[in-house]
């Protein structure tokens, strides 16, 4: 097994089936998790994640390995992180459509349209994607994710 650095990962892994995109939690010290996560998910194989700092300034860390990845951030809301607080659960989408029916029938089930609109999004260094987040209706942060070709 080895772990996988690469931006363009998912042409590794193309034909897999995965229901998560990736799921992130919440650091109010991304120092202290970059070392606790690099020492518990290199016994797992993982190697050192991609550090990315987004527009307004909060770190992520970005671990790749088997085809998952698993994030650790600042809240980008600038409080403390707690449950769901700077925490994601993305699920993976095979379209645009599907990001964008992810959504609608989120909100139509008591659900909460937060952060963009849901769209596409580049300029980034992880690639051009369609993303759309939403709170459940207990407040967890769930995103719905298609990486463009």
């Amino acid at each position: 097994m080895r772990a996988y650095g690469s931006l363009d990962f998912d042409a590794k892994y193309k034909g897999d089936a995965f229901m998560f995109s990736h799921v992130m939690v919440g650091s109010n010290d991304i120092e202290r998790s970059k070392r606790f996560y690099d020492a518990v998910l290199s016994v797992l194989g993982a190697g050192e994640p991609l550090r990315n700092q987004n527009g307004t300034g909060q770190v992520r860390l970005f671990y790749r390995h088997d085809g998952g990845t698993f994030c650790v951030s600042e809240p980008i809301d600038g409080e403390s992180a707690s449950f769901a607080n700077g925490g994601t659960i993305g699920f993976k989408c095979n379209s645009p459509e599907q990001v964008r029916q992810f959504h609608d029938t989120a909100i139509a089930h008591g659900g909460r349209s937060i952060e963009d609109p849901p769209g596409l999004r580049e300029g980034s260094r992880l690639g051009a994607m369609h993303l759309a987040y939403v709170r459940d209706p207990d407040g967890n942060k769930l995103c719905a994710l298609h990486r463009s070709k």
